[in-house]
């Protein structure tokens, strides 16, 4: 009776701290850009009668009247859609070292797995998202834009973020940390530059 017992609250407890632990790092995120809508309504006045009034109506603004408000917004929410998916929304990983040179092939054990592909194309739009947003800012004032600038720079980016991707799977147990997932991010990061070069190209010769 009493190892029942125990096992009960050793089940209540777990799922209580799992309960808490699996949103802990998309609280954190949410917070961190809660405080920032905070300095921003304190800085402005805003009166807290009409916040959610005042919220929209500076949002919607921006959105309707500011371009680069506009890409950065759908950057933005590319990123965190990223995030989400390998970060923010995963379940505790035992051992998140386990399949450090795993991940190479699309069958593992027998299984058709497609994880290899889907690193692949989740960071070719990010990387031409980014390079469409900070275009000025990665390769320069110049109208014309050289293939080898704009595929090392976002290249460089996107590696650099896969690495914090993998990392924090690894710090907080929140996936696998793999060689192939950084290989295959950053793959898709390359492709992605050569794909806006190409659009960007294809554009510019068009308004000629």
């Amino acid at each position: 009776m009493g190892n029942r017992i125990f096992d009960i609250l050793n089940k209540i407890v777990y799922n209580t701290l799992l309960a808490l632990y699996q949103p802990f790092w998309a609280a954190i995120f949410l917070s961190f850009l809660f405080m920032f809508l905070y300095l921003y309504a304190k800085e402005h006045k805003w009166k807290k009668e009409n916040i959610v009034y005042d919220i929209f109506s500076t949002w919607f603004s921006a959105f309707k009247l500011s371009q680069a408000f506009r890409k950065i917004f759908i950057l933005a929410f590319y990123t965190a859609l990223i995030l989400l998916r390998t970060v923010l929304n995963r379940r505790i990983w035992e051992d998140p070292l386990g399949k450090i040179f795993g991940g190479w092939k699309l069958y593992e054990n027998g299984q058709l797995t497609t994880e290899a592909i889907e690193n692949f194309m989740l960071f070719v739009p990010f990387s031409i998202l980014l390079l469409w947003t900070f275009q000025k800012e990665l390769l320069g004032e110049s109208k014309r834009i050289v293939l080898g600038k704009t595929v090392w720079q976002v290249t460089k980016i996107v590696a650099v973020f896969s690495l914090v991707i993998e990392l924090a799977q690894l710090l907080f147990h929140l996936g696998t940390f793999q060689i192939s997932d950084l290989t295959y991010n950053t793959l898709g990061g390359a492709v992605g530059g050569v794909l806006y070069y190409s659009g960007y190209r294809i554009i510019r010769g068009r308004r000629k």
